[in-house]
């Protein structure tokens, strides 16, 4: 092979990977976040979860972004092991969409499809159709990139070596390991399908080689979501190793047809001499037929899951030990292929919720530790107010290390929002470990409340208790969520007003010491903040859920 043909080989790859990383990311942001909020609204019902499955892998392009996402939402607990068993059958039928698009014979009109897709790139300020160029641009460059390959790999047909070492491919656990490690490598059972396809196509193996090579490709892209389930609860994991099962059970079955019937003639035989196409049909049928094989027994891959991964007994947080429990771990995920947003944001948000519980804790002990005119608690919500600094801090950081990887605007406002609202639950703490401390002041300078301000602490604890109740929601509609949230809001603040009227009339009417009244006053203002930030959260939470 000679020196130009090992340059046309990768530049022709290093366009087909540009131009499927450039058709993925295009499709993806035209998307936005709303394959993510389908996923979550998925109900149980399998057929629907298999074909919500394909249609949302057939969008991205990628059944290990897809898979990814599953096991974020399950890591999260917004979405059941169950639910995660039909999604990723329909995942692995969706994906082969890309095979049968690379099949397609339109080499000849891929320099005019890219140069639609840069045109509209580079001429057009509308950023919907700056994404659809993306997907035009790079469908383009893909081809163009599969052509630049088979014209390189032609003279590989009249070498003896090399089609005697693909040869050997033939060979069911060759090919299966080959197939399985490539895609292993590259993260892409579509990427390494299509160049698989592109060998084919100049010529150098054909499908009885090629098809055992095709069953490994399907075990090697479950690498990526292993990867991702690394870190993260026995539910995701389980999703992961469900992953796993599909495929190693459908290449199980399928090599034993290949070899005890003339399978691979009969897929010969609805495309004749187009080994591209005999391939990605192979493809298609290996995931069908797999899918149709599993769907009535999905629930048993589950219990299995869960037999094989037992659930530990052991508790770290009864322990004292700290530790977020969320976050999925994305520094192996090839986040180009999704917007990391759809992937992290649920188990973002729950991290959030528990943070906000422990906050909206702290808000209640505070204000009890006030009327009970005690220090028991004390303790208890310095223990807590210790453990939402830890959350903020990891959330914070968490983030951080995200947002260069996020690839669209409405993922980049997600954050922000994210980033804003862990903020603010760490300052609701503050103010109420703030109320709490007044403790000390009260024992100090033996102060005492009058029945009307024990009645006004008890009205400030139980609005602060209905507020958080209504933050910690997960409402039909956030538009009235957040109506409702603002209404507690302003009446927080009518409330704050009223009572420092009510205590400058006592103080007139000598019912209010000076050491008292300083101490309410303050305590009046953390509680028109905490308001406050309940109020910044829902903001940004309907900011998030209109992108």
């Amino acid at each position: 092979m000679e020196t130009t043909n090992i340059m046309g080989l990768l530049g022709g790859l290093a366009l087909f990977l540009y131009g499927m990383q450039m058709m993925s990311t295009g499709l993806e942001a035209a998307a936005g976040n709303k394959m993510k909020t389908i996923l979550e609204k998925l109900t149980a019902n399998r057929f629907m979860g298999v074909l919500v499955g394909a249609l949302i892998t057939a969008v991205i392009q990628s059944s290990s972004a897809t898979t990814v996402m599953v096991v974020g939402f399950v890591n999260s607990g917004m979405m059941t092991l169950n639910q995660a068993i039909w999604i990723i059958m329909g995942a692995n039928i969706g994906t082969t969409i890309t095979g049968q698009l690379i099949a397609l014979d339109v080499g000849e009109l891929a320099p005019l499809v890219a140069f639609i897709g840069v045109a509209a790139i580079v001429f057009m300020k509308n950023e919907k159709i700056k994404h659809i160029g993306e997907i035009f641009a790079g469908l383009g460059v893909l081809f163009i990139g599969m052509d630049m390959m088979g014209a390189a790999m032609k003279p590989l047909a009249a070498s003896e070596t090399f089609v005697g070492l693909l040869t050997k491919f033939e060979n069911p656990i060759l090919g299966i390991l080959a197939g399985a490690a490539f895609t292993a490598i590259i993260q892409s059972s579509s990427a390494s399908i299509g160049i698989l396809q592109a060998l084919a196509g100049s010529g150098v193996i054909a499908l009885n080689g090629a098809a055992f090579v095709l069953f490994g490709q399907n075990i090697g892209t479950c690498i990526t979501a292993f990867l991702a389930s690394i870190g993260t609860s026995k539910n995701a994991k389980r999703a992961t190793l469900i992953h796993i099962m599909f495929n190693v059970i459908g290449t199980v079955i399928f090599t034993i047809l290949c070899i005890a019937t003339p399978l691979i003639s009969i897929v010969e035989s609805w495309s004749p001499g187009d080994v591209p196409k005999q391939i990605a049909n192979m493809h298609t049928f290996f995931n069908i037929v797999t899918t149709l094989l599993l769907l009535p027994v999905g629930t048993y891959l589950g219990r299995l899951a869960q037999l094989i991964l037992k659930d530990k007994d052991t508790n770290a947080e009864e322990q004292g030990v700290m530790k977020v429990r969320y976050l999925l771990d994305v520094k192996h995920i090839n986040t180009d292929k999704i917007g990391a947003a759809v992937v992290c944001m649920g188990g973002i948000k729950k991290e959030l919720l528990r943070m906000m519980a422990m906050a909206g804790d702290n808000v209640r002990l505070a204000f009890e530790t006030i009327e009970e005119g005690t220090k028991d608690k004390l303790g208890t919500i310095e223990e807590k107010e210790v453990y939402v600094d830890f959350l903020n801090k990891e959330i914070t950081k968490y983030i951080t290390s995200l947002v260069p990887a996020e690839t669209t605007a409405a993922g980049g406002q997600i954050f922000n929002s994210l980033f804003s609202i862990t903020g603010n639950i760490e300052r609701i703490s503050d103010h109420a470990t703030n109320i709490a401390e007044y403790s000390n002041m009260i024992t100090e300078k033996k102060i005492t409340f009058s029945e009307q301000t024990h009645v006004e602490l008890k009205e400030m604890k139980d609005i602060c208790k209905d507020l958080f109740e209504i933050l910690m929601e997960t409402p039909e509609d956030y538009n009235i969520w957040h109506k409702m949230i603002a209404d507690m809001e302003q009446e927080i603040d009518d409330m704050t007003l009223r009572f420092r009227n009510n205590m400058y009339s006592r103080i007139q009417s000598g019912l209010c010491s000076y050491d008292g009244s300083i101490l309410f006053s303050e305590m009046l203002t953390d509680f028109e903040r905490i308001g406050d930030h309940a109020l910044n959260i829902a903001n940004e939470t309907l900011k998030m859920e209109n992108q």
